[in-house]
Formats: structure tokens, C-alpha cells, sequence
């Protein structure tokens, strides 16, 4: 039995939603970030990014500080407005090959503690820590965990009828994205949704481990002060056949010592391997890997042995099986010498949503040696993995959609 609540969000007024929703903070490079800060002075990475010029000549605690004021400005300026009781919202976002709803509502501590909420990655401690004392110091939350639920015709007909009506915000942004939001705040939806989610055994984080992990740490740190906002963390919940799952490609520095003749070699241990010459060559199904290497692209074929599914071995095929564990134990570690995905300076990360020529330019350039690429997971992975307790390999996917910083406030 999955728990949501309606809560008193804070949210723009709506002639200034489009100026101060944003991406994602880290998804700006410095001179993108200065020019907007330059340029908009309602964006709300005003809010968390304060003085912007100094943020690297100041202490964490001076900044969180920072943010928490510049917060309390954007709201005495009248730039924000709080609910006047507590609502759910409907939010859909539509991109320019896709569109995506989902319910924001806060979710439950205990059903994160329970394995209600199930997670499939594996956090950084001292990442949760640094996002519990931002939270804990800045008294909010404006980044809602991506959470899927399994699709339901109730849900999906409730949508479909709801997006008919008026939303409060219809909006457009300068990555052509449309942003459309609809309130929830009649007491007979608000309880027809409750109801709907009790009858939901299971919720799944697609996006959020870190700051999922950080509210509860934050719970278990300060429940003390009765703060019911504390038992609650802002979701985004999503029909889990409406997020879109790339995978993450990687490119690695240097061969490890290989000449690449060799290295070709060693990888026909457990790979068939086929020329793609200079087509940009992208692996189809599961199981199959695409290597840019020495100028020329290679299409390389799992060699599948044992893989059958055994009930004595189930945990340990599930992730066997998949393809980011496959490339790591495979290639990256015994061949490339990379023994930590996260940390190892000589591997990087490439979004599946970008194309495979980025990974060409950036091996031609000469910084980097070798450039895979893989097969998204899908659903069914994630969820299998979650069930069983099993933890993704770092960096396996980039899921969509990404929530708009700025567009929802949850206060603590």
C-alpha cells in the first residue's frame, strides 16, 4: 500500500512561471550560467546559486545561508505564493519527440524505509549528507524524485479527462519544451487519488536516489522537532510506460597498455566482432555494444554462455545480464584496468539522448582512446533489480523527464 499526501506547495505567479523555472543547475556551463544570471533577474537560479561571482571564495554554510535568504526575497518580493491548504498537482511536460504527465505529491518516509519505495542505485554517503545539511539549512526542497508506478487505466483515464480542463500554467521554454499544470485541490479528487495509490503495493525511484536518501536522513536526524513535513519527501509520480530510459555511453582516456590490434583481440574472447567502418553504428537489442576505436566503428555481439535463468540464481543472472554490468566485467575492468565506475578519472560519461558523433569527435580529438556504446535498460530491468535488492552499475541510465527547478517548493 503506496501513501501520497497533498501539501501546501509554493509555487511562481503564473505571469513569471516561464522567466523563473529552470534546468537543472548543473546542467549549465559557467558562461550559460553567468549570462542568465546576468540577464534574468527572476530566474530562480538567483535562488540557488547566490552571488554567483564569490560562490567559489565561500563556505558551504555561508551558502546554504545564501540560498535560504535569497528564497525569503523571491518570496517578499511577491515572485512566489504559497497554496492556501494542501493540493496535488497534474504536470505534463512536452518535448519536441515526446510528452510526459505525472502527479506531484509529497511521498512517505516509512514507505521509503519499508521497501515500499524501492530503489536500483546505490548512493554516495557523503553526497547524502552534503544534500541532508542543504536541506536542512535552506528549509526546502524544489527537486522532486522521479518515482513510477505501474500503469493503471483508472490513473491513465483520470489524466487523460483532467488535461481537458484549465491548467494554471501553460508555458514555453528556450529548449522548446511545453510545460502545462493543472491543481488538485478538490477534496473528492483528492481522495479518489489517495485511494488509488493505497491499492499501488509498489512505487520505484526511477531518478532521485541521492535526495530521496537525504530526506530520510534529515527525518531521522530531526523528527525530534515534530515537523511533519519531515515524514514526506516532493515526488514526481510517473506511469512507468511514460518515462523514457536512456543509457549512459562511455569513453575511456587510454587502452591500458593495449595497441589496439590487440585489444581487438582479446575482446573476441567474448565478443563477435563486426566493422561498421565510419557508420555511426548503434547497438539494436540487449546484449550487443557499439566500440568506436583507432577511426573506425565495431559492432560487438555478446557471446552468451550459461545465461539461463535458475531459481538458484536468479539475483545473480538478473544482473549478470545486464549489458553495463556486462561491458564492466568484460572489458572495463580486466582489460582497461577501471576498477571504480564512479571515482576513475579515465572514464567518462555520455547521455544516450546525445549523438553517437559526439563520442566520435571526442575520440578523434585524441583526449580520449575508446568510446562504447549501449542498449537502454528498460523497465523491466529496473524493476527486477529493485525487487531483488540489486544495485545498478554507476552511470547505467538517464531517464526522462527532468523535473523544471523552481517550479514547486516543498517547505520543511
Amino acid at each position: 500500500m503506496s501513501k501520497i499526501i497533498p501539501f501546501k506547495a509554493v509555487r511562481p505567479v503564473a505571469d513569471k512561471v516561464a522567466l523563473v523555472t529552470c534546468r537543472n543547475y548543473d546542467d549549465y556551463s559557467p558562461a550559460e550560467l553567468a549570462a542568465w544570471l546576468n540577464f534574468n533577474p527572476y530566474s530562480f537560479l538567483h535562488v540557488i546559486n547566490p552571488a554567483y561571482i564569490h560562490a567559489q571564495k565561500i563556505t558551504l554554510d555561508k551558502r546554504f545561508k545564501g540560498v535560504a535568504h535569497k528564497y525569503q526575497d523571491f518570496k517578499n518580493d511577491g515572485i512566489f505564493i504559497t497554496e492556501e491548504k494542501p493540493v496535488f498537482f497534474l504536470y505534463e511536460i512536452q518535448t519536441k519527440s515526446q510528452s510526459f504527465t505525472g502527479i506531484v505529491a509529497g511521498t512517505s518516509i516509512e514507505d521509503y524505509k519499508s521497501n515500499i519505495i524501492k530503489k536500483h542505485e546505490d548512493t554516495l554517503q557523503y553526497r547524502v549528507e552534503l544534500f541532508k545539511d542543504y536541506l536542512h539549512q535552506t528549509g526546502f526542497n524544489t527537486e522532486p524524485v522521479l518515482i513510477t508506478y505501474p500503469d493503471k487505466s483508472e490513473i491513465n483515464n483520470w489524466i487523460a479527462e483532467k488535461k481537458k480542463s484549465q491548467p494554471i500554467y501553460n508555458y514555453s521554454t528556450t529548449n522548446k519544451e511545453k510545460h502545462q499544470l493543472w491543481k488538485i485541490d478538490t477534496d473528492a479528487e483528492i481522495n479518489w487519488l489517495q485511494s488509488q495509490f493505497e491499492n499501488i503495493p509498489e512505487l520505484y525511484i526511477a531518478d532521485g536516489h541521492h535526495r530521496s536518501a537525504s530526506a530520510e536522513l534529515l527525518y531521522d536526524e530531526d523528527k525530534h522537532l515534530g515537523n511533519e513535513n519531515l515524514n514526506y519527501f516532493m515526488s514526481f509520480l510517473i506511469a512507468e510506460s511514460n518515462v523514457k530510459i536512456y543509457e549512459f555511453n562511455r569513453i575511456i582516456r587510454d587502452l591500458n597498455g593495449y595497441e589496439a590490434a590487440d585489444f581487438l583481440e582479446k575482446l573476441s574472447e567474448h565478443f563477435i566482432i563486426k566493422p561498421k567502418e565510419q557508420e555511426l553504428w548503434k547497438p539494436q537489442s540487449k546484449f550487443e555494444f557499439g566500440m568506436y576505436l583507432d577511426g573506425n566503428f565495431y559492432a560487438l555481439f555478446y557471446k552468451q554462455t550459461n545465461n539461463s535463468v535458475t531459481s538458484s540464481a536468479v539475483e545473480m543472472t538478473i544482473l549478470d545480464n545486464l549489458d553495463a554490468q556486462i561491458l564492466y566485467d568484460k572489458v572495463l575492468q580486466p582489460l582497461l584496468g577501471i576498477e571504480d565506475l564512479r571515482n576513475d578519472e579515465r572514464i567518462e560519461y555520455i547521455p544516450g539522448k546525445q549523438s553517437i558523433a559526439t563520442i566520435k569527435e571526442l575520440v578523434d580529438e585524441g583526449e580520449f582512446a575508446v568510446g562504447f556504446m549501449l542498449f537502454p535498460s528498460d523497465i523491466s530491468e529496473i524493476k527486477a533489480l529493485a525487487d531483488n535488492n540489486l544495485i545498478m552499475p554507476p552511470k547505467s541510465t538517464y531517464i526522462e523527464p527532468k523535473f523544471r527547478s523552481g517550479l514547486m517548493v516543498y517547505e520543511l
